[in-house]
């Protein structure tokens, strides 16, 4: 730990860290109780509006 001999002797300056678990540190998300769905499921979803888009599109420029 640092002795504050920097600027005006300031030490811990700049908040707190917080504290990273495991998974964090490994660049997984973290732990929320219940925000966050599936993210499977959610890709999938989105997934399949974008075919569906994709195919309201070529329909709608095939009947012009």
């Amino acid at each position: 730990m640092s002795k504050g001999r920097g600027r005006n002797r300031m030490l811990g300056v700049g908040g707190q860290r917080k504290n990273l678990s495991r998974r964090e540190l490994r660049g997984g998300r973290a732990q929320a109780s219940g925000a966050a769905g599936d993210p499977v499921a959610e890709k999938k979803e989105l997934l399949r509006k974008m075919r569906e888009r994709a195919e309201r599109r070529a329909a709608s420029e095939s009947d012009e």
